[in-house]
C-alpha cells in the first residue's frame, strides 16, 4: 500500500510583512530609504537628488558641507551691492539731519582740539586756558567723531561747494564702492571703509588738530587706492584704472587749498595697506587670519598715534 505524501499544513497564524514608516512621521507608512542614510522617507521628507532621494537632514548636512564660492580675495560672492547702499542711504540721511538740525555739524564733525568761550564762540586750542573755556574735540574725549565726521557733509548754504560736496561723494561712493564691494565680500569691505575713514580723521587729527572737517572723501580715497590694488592683482587693463587714480591725485592737490588734503591722504594710505593685505596675504587657510591681523595692526597703530597726540595736546607739547 503506497503511503500518500501529506501536503505541508497552512500556517495558523500567517506573518504579515512589516509596516515601515518615515523616521520624522511615524504615522505615516513608507517604503523609500533616503540614498545617503538609508533612512525611510514619506514623501513630505523625501528632497530629489542626483541619484534617488535625500531626507531633510541629509540635505542640511550637504548644504553645510559644500565649499561656499569665494572672490579671488577671499570675500563671500554677493550680487547685490547692500552695504554700498547702506552706506550711501547713511550718508543721505545724516545729510537729511543736518537740514532739519544743523547742529549736528558742529556736535559730529571731525574736529581734534578747540576751546568753547564763555560767549558761545570758538578759539583755537590751548592747553593752559582759563576756566571759562571750555575744551572741545577729540582732545575732550569725543572720539566718536573720528567716525561720525566721515558721515557728515557740508550744509547746503556753506563752504565752497554746498549740496555739490555730497552729491560728488555719493556718485564717488556708488562708482568705487559696487566693484569694491563685489570683489572684498561684505566683511572686507566693511572694514576697508571704517579703516579708510579712521586713517583720514586720524591724519587730520595729527597734522591739523584745529581744523573741523567732515565728508566721506577719507574713505572714498581708501576706496580709490584698493580700486587699484585689486585691479594689478587682477591683470586688469590698468588704462582705465589709471585714469581713475590719476584724478583721484589730481583732486587730492587741487583741493588742497579749501579742501581737507589731510583726510584724504590718510584715507588713501589707510585703503591701500588694507587692501594690499587683501590681495596679497596666502592663498591658503592662513588667508583670513593675515588679512584680519594686518587690518587689525593697522587699527591699533591709528589709536596708539591718536592717544599720543591727545596726549601731547592736553600737555601742551605741540
Amino acid at each position: 500500500m503506497e503511503s500518500e505524501s501529506a501536503e505541508p499544513a497552512a500556517s495558523a497564524n500567517p506573518v504579515e510583512p512589516a509596516v515601515t514608516t518615515c523616521y520624522r512621521h511615524p504615522k505615516v507608512e513608507s517604503y523609500v530609504r533616503c540614498t545617503r542614510c538609508d533612512r525611510y522617507i514619506c514623501p513630505a521628507c523625501m528632497r530629489e537628488a542626483a541619484v534617488g532621494h535625500h531626507c531633510v537632514e541629509c540635505v542640511k548636512e550637504g548644504a553645510r558641507s559644500v565649499r561656499q564660492a569665494r572672490t579671488a580675495f577671499g570675500g563671500r560672492i554677493s550680487a547685490v551691492p547692500v552695504l554700498t547702499y547702506a552706506l550711501i542711504a547713511l550718508n543721505v540721511l545724516a545729510y537729511l539731519g543736518e537740514v532739519v538740525r544743523p547742529a549736528i555739524v558742529d556736535r559730529f564733525e571731525m574736529l581734534g582740539a578747540r576751546l568753547t568761550g564763555p560767549d558761545g564762540g570758538h578759539y583755537l586750542w590751548q592747553a593752559h586756558h582759563p576756566a571759562d573755556f571750555r575744551p572741545e574735540g577729540v582732545v575732550d574725549g569725543e572720539w566718536y567723531r573720528t567716525l561720525t565726521g566721515a558721515f557728515l557733509h557740508l550744509p547746503p548754504t556753506e563752504g565752497t561747494f554746498g549740496i555739490v560736496h555730497i552729491v560728488m561723494n555719493m556718485v564717488a561712493l556708488w562708482n568705487l564702492g559696487r566693484v569694491v564691494e563685489a570683489q572684498l565680500g561684505r566683511v572686507r569691505y566693511l572694514a576697508l571703509y571704517l579703516l579708510s575713514a579712521l586713517g583720514g580723521s586720524v591724519l587730520v587729527l595729527l597734522l591739523a588738530p584745529d581744523a573741523p572737517t567732515l565728508g566721506a572723501s577719507g574713505a572714498i580715497f581708501g576706496l580709490g587706492a584698493a580700486y587699484y590694488v585689486m585691479a594689478r592683482r587682477l591683470g586688469a587693463d590698468m588704462n582705465a584704472v589709471n585714469r581713475i587714480m590719476a584724478g583721484l591725485l589730481l583732486w587730492l592737490l587741487i583741493s588742497a587749498g579749501y579742501t581737507s588734503w589731510q583726510a584724504h591722504l590718510g584715507g588713501l594710505l589707510a585703503g591701500g595697506v588694507v587692501t594690499f593685505a587683501y590681495a596679497y596675504a596666502p592663498r591658503d587657510g592662513r588667508r583670513a587670519l593675515v588679512q584680519g591681523a594686518v587690518c587689525a595692526g593697522l587699527l591699533v597703530l591709528l589709536v596708539v598715534l591718536a592717544v599720543g597726540k591727545v596726549s601731547a595736546l592736553r600737555n601742551g607739547a605741540v
